[in-house]
């Protein structure tokens, strides 16, 4: 199988070079100054082992690749969601050779924060998996990812939406399983990427006041996370538990430091650091609010961190300027 990663940021660059490492044909998908970086210097992979330079094939569209996907092709779509139904409608219609389109199919998967992606893509493409990603890695400066888990760089869960399991789905993880990746293929992949969307309430308060030691933060984190339980309960929605996540994981991950780095932050937080105008405060908390509006639940702390996070980004204010202190005080003025 050929991946094409669409979106080679922190997500997609460190899985499409740990998949080169192992031996598998990748193409990159970046757009700006990335992709310049990326097709002038290659892709430049931290990890715990050290740095490497990937020389990988890098394009801007499916067009760079010529007017046919290949049958063999896998389409990692890692993108932020907010970006999402571009890069689907971009991909979908795509020819592949023998005839066909790649909606019609090749395999996408979603690996991605958040649960809307996988419903955008079952509109365009036949064959969706989704996959939760646990894999902190950090991309703030063009043609450079740092990732810090080792032995492995993290887990992700693999599995067919809305559910189930096929052999693309084992084949795909069998991949990364050879690329340093934990990889479990499971048959409920949407319960798994639920309870990432709880964690990743936490998002827009670290975008906005900086990593989450101080006990006010996690304060606030915890209303964020109560009424996003409280909505995913009214909704029927299940998540795995927290002991289930910690078993699956069962210290099998640490995260090592790099000599001389200071820990920044997640997706979000990187986003208002690139500068890039847009964040997806609008899938992760921006979720629960419309899931609480559905359900008659209010979710007052998600509503004011998704509309503070919105104006950061649109704003393009600097990550973590705002104290935790102020965040909390909008927050209750509602």
């Amino acid at each position: 199988m050929r991946y094409i990663i669409i979106g080679a940021g922190a997500v997609g660059g460190t899985i499409g070079g740990r998949l080169a490492e192992g031996g598998h044909e990748v193409v990159l998908v970046a757009r700006g100054a990335h992709y310049d970086a990326l097709r002038e210097r290659g892709l430049r992979l931290t990890t715990p082992e050290g740095t490497r330079t990937h020389q990988l094939p890098v394009v801007r569209s499916p067009d760079d690749l010529g007017p046919f996907l290949r049958p063999d092709d896998v389409l990692l779509l890692s993108v932020k969601t907010q970006d999402s139904t571009a890069a689907l409608d971009t991909w979908s219609a795509r020819p592949v050779a023998g005839g066909g389109t790649a909606g019609e199919l090749l395999p996408l998967v979603c690996a991605q924060n958040g649960v809307e992606s996988e419903r955008q893509a079952l509109r365009r493409f036949r064959h969706v998996c989704g996959m939760c990603v646990w894999l902190p890695a950090t991309h703030t400066e063009p043609g450079c990812v740092a990732a810090a888990g080792a032995p492995v760089s993290g887990m992700l869960h693999v599995g067919r939406y809305p559910s189930g399991v096929d052999d693309t789905a084992r084949g795909i993880a069998a991949d990364l399983a050879k690329s340093r990746f934990l990889a479990p293929v499971v048959p409920d992949v949407m319960r798994w990427k639920y309870a990432k969307l709880l964690s990743n309430l936490a998002n827009s308060i670290e975008a906005v006041s900086g990593l989450i030691v101080s006990d006010e933060a996690r304060a606030l984190f915890r209303r964020a996370l109560a009424e996003g339980q409280a909505t995913l309960a009214a909704a029927g929605i299940e998540a795995t538990s927290q002991a289930e996540q910690a078993e699956a994981r069962g210290g099998r991950i640490t995260f090592e430091p790099f000599d001389g780095s200071e820990r920044g932050g997640g997706s979000s937080w990187q986003s208002l650091s690139r500068g890039t105008g847009t964040i997806e405060a609008d899938y992760l908390n921006g979720e629960i609010v419309l899931l609480g509006r559905l359900h008659g639940i209010p979710t007052p702390v998600n509503e004011a961190l998704q509309r503070v996070a919105n104006t950061f980004a649109r704003e393009r204010r600097e990550a973590g300027s705002m104290g935790v202190a102020e965040l909390t005080a909008l927050v209750d003025a509602g």
